[in-house]
């Protein structure tokens, strides 16, 4: 039974198509009870076939024990997702994208034992669609939630280590979190900022890694070498989990404590 003074957070890296799926399923339940995790969340925008979400791998993920999936990009790769961004509450998709689309970016969720956890998923703009002003829109969010909650977790999907480690500055002492999706792969520079936010550049991908970024090699190569499209098709060697735990002190939404996780 984890401390009731924290709220263990684990942080699932991007899950890539089918691949990413299956090592979820097999390495997850036991990370849950190993390090008594309170609340579960996983990008799922590549959940699949490496692009979008349906409510098959919505729901798949869901009862894998994930509380919680946060989108980017390629959240509306799939016509069948946009209803299910409609319908579930427990799926987000960025933030600052326009009103009109369908979903939510920011949800706050009650744990089991009565604690509530705030989610905002945001998507940055420097090399990506020129949507809303994801730093405007992410401390707007962060101070709504703060009366609810004062652990709140941002996934910030981007493609810019500039862009995001401004983030984690901007955001410091204002959310509990800022974790770094959309690259596939994880950096080492995890760290507690001054004011008690957690925050890590990128935290990877679940998926194959003898990959580039989870496409298959020969295609990849096959893209860069001739300069033409080339059919998008998933690799499946060496899978493996990336995430990040989290330890945050329950009465003021500080981390306490992180760890990077990169299992086979």
């Amino acid at each position: 039974m984890s401390d009731p003074s924290t709220v263990n957070v684990l942080f699932v890296a991007d899950i890539v198509g089918r691949p990413g799926r299956d090592i979820t399923a097999r390495l997850l339940p036991a990370l849950l009870r190993k390090y008594d995790v309170d609340f579960c969340i996983a990008n799922g925008e590549n959940a699949a076939d490496g692009k979008g979400i349906t409510p098959r791998e919505f729901f798949e993920l869901r009862q894998m024990g994930i509380d919680v999936i946060t989108g980017g990009n390629h959240t509306w790769d799939k016509k069948e997702g946009h209803k299910l961004l409609g319908e579930q509450s427990q799926i987000l998709r960025p933030l600052n994208y326009p009103p009109d689309n369908a979903g939510m970016g920011a949800g706050v969720y009650e744990l089991r034992r009565g604690e509530k956890v705030g989610v905002i998923n945001l998507q940055g703009r420097t090399f990506m669609y020129p949507i809303d002003c994801p730093f405007r829109l992410g401390k707007q969010e962060a101070e709504r939630m703060r009366p609810q909650t004062p652990i709140i977790i941002v996934d910030f999907h981007a493609e810019a280590t500039a862009e995001k480690q401004a983030m984690f500055w901007h955001l410091d002492g204002l959310v509990s979190a800022v974790i770094g999706t959309h690259t596939h792969v994880q950096t080492a520079d995890e760290r507690i900022l001054p004011n008690g936010t957690a925050a890590i550049t990128d935290v990877g991908m679940t998926g194959p890694a003898d990959s580039v970024i989870g496409l298959n090699r020969r295609v990849a190569l096959k893209r860069f070498l001739l300069g033409t499209p080339q059919r998008y098709e998933i690799a499946e060697e060496n899978l493996r989990l990336n995430a990040i735990l989290i330890a945050l002190d329950v009465s003021s939404g500080r981390a306490t404590k992180l760890q990077r996780i990169n299992l086979p």
